[in-house]
This record gives structure tokens, sequence and C-alpha cells, in this order.
């Protein structure tokens, strides 16, 4: 049986949820059926030296600002030509408008498939590019085969918005619950990196700096929880989110937080930081559709406080919290409530979130899920 050719249009190569997602599904994906191929509308990055690594045809376009010209288009004729694809996937918002596209330069009629990974508490949040995407989506939808949201809670916003409800499906994120493990080992390498004993209390946070985020909403429920308790810690990582964010280490000093929060900026060793944690995290205020940083850190035996944004409640499920949006006195709490648990009591809880991944989000089931979008 010949290989079915999988063209992915991914908007770009940054090491956000969405692209950790497609390298995962692309690194498991059986070769002997699919053959894919993958473009990026923007530049490549240190991530995207590491889908290079998967040795598939990789191309990055150029774009700036996610706005084409004539040879940014000339470009992705020539890739299409070139490669003839069975079928076309876009990836994010971006990624599926640009599928559209592609498809008229077919020399046959390929399925276009989409894949979302964003949730639209308001419409108005977004930015104004992010907008009209979201609302010309709304039209095209109707050409595709199939639209796979990653959250139920984003496929019911869309479909509210417009979006065709005939031709979508849910695929929520998986997990690779080999790569993210609970590890004594890693957890003390990683805290005495930061001069932390066992004793004191790390919460995380992983997420780019970004208004979805709501570091602010994160810091002032720092700032009341440390009122409580003087030995604990909150470690930040990600794009933004370093010394050099002068808005950010400006926050953290009104809040008078500059002993308890690490900076940590952008990470690759996430395994090694999920481990060292107490409690994962997403303090989001709009958005999330189904967090990656959650489910992994639910694989590291972590329990997590998120809030009630997307799927995130439905992911945590009972060995978590779910707070409201914006609201750091209900964050702080939470913490509380956990730190002042048994030890035995937290250990269930632990167990019980690596469970819940292992059961229901497995990397290698999620996969299958896609194969089989695919094969059909």
């Amino acid at each position: 049986m010949d290989r079915k050719s999988i063209l992915f249009i991914i908007t770009n190569f940054d090491r956000n949820g969405a692209q950790v997602i497609l390298y995962n599904i692309l690194l498991k994906i059986d070769r002997s059926l699919f053959s894919p191929v993958v473009i990026s509308l923007m530049n490549s990055s240190d991530f995207g030296d590491q889908f290079q690594e998967l040795d598939i045809p990789m191309y990055a376009l150029g774009m700036q600002q996610k706005l084409p010209n004539i040879d940014h288009l000339s470009e992705l004729v020539s890739i299409i030509k070139k490669h003839q694809p069975d079928i076309i996937q876009g990836w994010m918002y971006h990624g599926n408008i640009a599928s559209c596209f592609a498809y008229l330069f077919c020399s046959h009629s390929p399925p276009i498939l989409w894949s979302i990974h964003h949730s639209i508490n308001e419409l108005s949040a977004e930015k104004l590019l992010t907008r009209l995407l979201i609302r010309i989506g709304t039209i095209f939808s109707y050409s595709t085969r199939k639209i796979a949201y990653v959250s139920k809670t984003s496929k019911e916003q869309h479909e509210k918005l417009g979006y065709t409800s005939q031709k979508s499906c849910v695929i929520p994120n998986g997990f690779d619950t080999s790569l993210f493990i609970p590890s004594i080992e890693r957890k003390k390498a990683f805290r005495a990196e930061l001069n932390l004993s066992d004793e004191e209390i790390v919460i995380g946070i992983v997420a780019r700096y970004h208004p979805m985020k709501d570091y602010h909403n994160f810091l002032a429920a720092a700032a009341l929880l440390v009122a409580k308790f003087s030995n604990v810690h909150f470690v930040l990582v990600g794009d933004g989110v370093d010394e050099s964010n002068t808005t950010l280490t400006q926050l953290v000093e009104t809040s008078r937080l500059q002993k308890h929060v690490h900076l940590l900026g952008k990470r690759i060793d996430m395994p090694n930081i999920f481990s060292a944690l107490d409690i994962l995290t997403s303090a989001s205020a709009y958005g999330e559709a189904f967090p990656l940083v959650v489910g992994e850190a639910m694989s590291c035996q972590v329990t997590c406080v998120v809030t009630d944004v997307g799927d995130s409640a439905f992911l945590v499920g009972d060995t978590g919290i779910v707070v409201p949006t914006k609201d750091p006195e209900s964050l702080a709490n939470a913490w509380s409530t956990l730190i002042l648990r048994t030890s035995e009591d937290r250990l269930l809880m632990e167990k019980a979130a690596r469970q819940r991944i292992i059961d229901s989000f497995s990397l290698e089931s999620i996969v299958k899920q896609y194969e089989s979008m695919y094969a059909g």
C-alpha cells in the first residue's frame, strides 16, 4: 500500500503548545503509512532545528508579521507542486487558512483538514489579525473534510461563531508519559540549581509572557500566599519571563516578591522542572483550550491548580483544583488548601494526576486518533 503524503502547514516553529503537539505527532506517526511534509509560514527557530532532526521535508517561508508577499506565495506554490500531497493539514488559524490557498494549486483534490488549538471566551480579546482569521474561518470551514479541536469547549465556541458543526471532532492533546515522569533525582538537581531545599514549597507557572497567561493574576495571588507561608517559592518559565522584562520585574518588586520569585525565561528541560514542583498553575484569563503544560506536569505526578478556561477543568478532573479567572484570592486559597493537606493526601492526589494522564491522554492513543483521521 502506498504511503499517504500529508502536508502540514503551521504558523511557525515557536516552542509553544500547538507546535510541541505537532512535533510529538510527527515523532510517533507510522512512517510506513504516512509521509509527512511541514511548511512553517514564518521563520525557523531553535525548535525548528529539532523538527529538522525528524528527517522529513521541512520548509520555512519567512513571512514577517504573519503577512505574505508574492515571494512567499510563489515558494508555497512551488512546494505544493513538488510534493502533491494526498492530504493538506492546517495547524492553527494561519495554517488553516493557508491550507485552503494551498489546495488551489494541487493537481488533484486532496482533502483539507484543520486543527484548532485555541478557545475563545471573548472575540474582542483577540488581536485584530487573529479576529479576522477566525471570522474568515467561519466561511472556509465548510470546505474542510474534518476539523479537529483539542477541546470540547473550543469546538462549541467556534461552532457558535459559525464554523461547520457537521465535520468536527475533538482530539485532545497527548502526553509522553515515558518522558514526563516523577523523579527524585531531577527534583533534587533542579532545586539545588535554585538553592532550594526539599522543605520549601515550589509553585510553578510555565507560559510565555502574554496578557492571555495573566501573570498579574499569578503574582497577585503569590503576594497573598507569601503573607501566610514564608517558605514558598514561585518558578516562572517561558518566553519573555526573565530579568529583561522590566514590566514583569517591576511587578515582582511592587509585590515585594523578589526573595520568592525565580524568573527562568525559556527552558527546554521541562521534565526536570516539573519534577521539582509541588504545584503547577495555569492562571490564564482566556485562550487556553487544552493546556499542554498542565498535562505534562500531571504526568510528572504534580498537582495542578488551573483557571476555568477551555477544557482545563476537564483535564485535571478531581486530581487538582479549578478556580475562576482573574481572581487572585481564589488562586491563593487553592494553593493554601493543597499546602495544608497531609503529605499522605498530597501523594494520593499526585499519583491520581499521573494515572489520569496514563489512562486517558497518553501520546500513543492521541497519535492513533490522528492516524485514523488521516486514513479515512
